[in-house]
Order: C-alpha cells, then structure tokens, then sequence
C-alpha cells in the first residue's frame, strides 16, 4: 500500500520513534494538533505498514549480555534449499538481533548479542553444525558508540 507522508506525519513518527509510550494527548500536545487527529492519522500508518510494531527498548548490559558479535559469513552455498535452512537457522536464533545479505566478497552479517565468548561459541558451533559456510569471521565490539532504531524523517 502507497501511502503519502506529509510534515504532520513525519512530525508524530518521530514523537513515536522517540517514545511511543507516550499518550494521544501529549504527541497531540506536541505537534500541535489535537487527539483524534492525531489517532487518525497513526491508524493510516499502521494500515499503510508505515508503522509495525511498538516496542520496549532492553539495555542489553543491564541484562547480563555483555557481547555484542558481528559475524561475517561466506558461503560457497546459493541454492533455495541452503538459504531456506539458513534463514531459519537464523530466525530460531534469539541470539540474532539483525541478519543483512550484502554484495561484495562477503555474503551475509550478522548482530550477534550474547553474554560472553563461551555463549558466542555455543551458537556459531549450533549455526555450523545446522548449515554448510565456507568461512565465518567473528568480530568482538569493544564499545557501542552509536546505536539507534530512529529513522532520519
């Protein structure tokens, strides 16, 4: 579905992004219009797919995951039947916070958030023993400087 984003719209996506917990009346408040308004056009971008889901934001640290992975892998595998078994590998993975196919030398990333090494160990021995790769290349974040979900509207 197509739907057309105007000044009003970009202004309550980002009150949502910034704090979708907050109520009608304050994003109301906010922007500068009034609730029904407001409701009406967030149902719009709900049924239009511009908005997905609401969520919670977790401190991954303060939950006891304190590795943060990406984990760059080259298959030699790009047949239906492999990707199908590697995707699911994937998405039965908790583990896996993001997942991106890439052109260029490497094929697939992935955002790998787990308590320690010894935790990172047990899901890249699970993934291999589910799927053929070639070669995997694990990268250990050191420190998180940047990370946001906010869209640039």
């Amino acid at each position: 579905m197509n739907v057309r984003i105007d000044d009003v719209d970009r202004k309550i996506l980002g009150e949502l992004q910034r704090d979708a917990s907050q109520s009608l009346d304050e994003i109301a408040a906010r922007i500068g219009s009034s609730k029904t308004p407001v409701w009406n056009r967030i149902r719009k971008l709900r049924d239009a797919g511009v908005v997905r889901q609401h969520t919670v934001l977790l401190d991954a640290e303060a939950l006891g995951f304190e590795a943060c992975f990406f984990v760059l892998i080259r298959t030699s595998a790009h047949e239906a039947e492999w990707q199908a078994a590697f995707l699911k590998a994937l998405r039965d993975r908790p583990e896996v916070q993001e997942a991106h196919r890439l052109a260029g030398d490497i094929d697939y990333i992935l955002k790998v958030r787990v308590k320690n090494a010894r935790a990172y160990d047990a899901f890249y021995q699970a993934l291999i023993s589910e799927v053929r790769v070639h070669n995997v290349t694990a990268l250990l974040s050191m420190e998180e400087i940047k990370s946001t979900t906010m869209l640039p509207l």
